[in-house]
């Protein structure tokens, strides 16, 4: 179980991913998963929550589908998800994607949903509420003050306060 927690502002775009690997919901494996990255020559960020097998696989067929669009977020997402939907094999996957250009911030799934959110924000995971909550609200009330990748920072902080499945091993990608 993880938490994924992505934001557009001000012109930046940062998102966050905690650590931490889950068996079940009593025992954590791994406190130090790297669950956000930085994909397409650098130019698109994608995270996930859920299986890290399937993830895995996830990250490659969005990157393909990326080469095949000529980096066209929009259009890649579409179609990964159009693909991921159909197929009887990729339909069992059970992980979420959020992936991040300069302009877009997008949520992919497996049910063919592909959401742009209207806030610019996006949280994912079992801590996704709790920091799209506080993402909000630091959005509101101190944005003038913060960065993205401070926002993208803080919130996954506050979440890992909150919910046992987020840890605070949390790395912070940038464009």
């Amino acid at each position: 179980m993880t938490t994924i927690f992505a934001v557009h502002h001000k012109g930046e775009c940062a998102m966050s991913g905690d650590g931490q690997v889950t068996l079940g919901n009593s025992v954590v494996m791994k406190h130090t998963a790297r669950k956000v990255r930085k994909i397409f020559n650098g130019n698109v960020l994608a995270g996930f929550a859920g299986s890290v097998a399937d993830a895995f696989t996830l990250f490659e067929m969005f990157e393909a589908k990326l080469e095949e669009y000529n980096g066209n977020l929009q259009r890649a997402a579409v179609e990964m998800a159009k693909q991921w939907r159909s197929d009887n094999v990729l339909r069992k996957l059970e992980a979420m994607l959020v992936v991040m250009d300069k302009d877009h911030l997008l949520l992919v799934s497996g049910t063919g949903e592909v959401i742009e959110p209207d806030d610019g924000i996006l949280a994912i995971g079992s801590g996704g509420n709790y920091a799209l909550a506080a993402g909000r609200a630091l959005m509101r009330f101190s944005s003038d003050h913060l960065s993205a990748k401070e926002i993208a920072q803080s919130s996954l902080q506050i979440a890992a306060e909150i919910c046992v499945f987020t840890n605070t091993n949390i790395i912070v990608e940038e464009l």
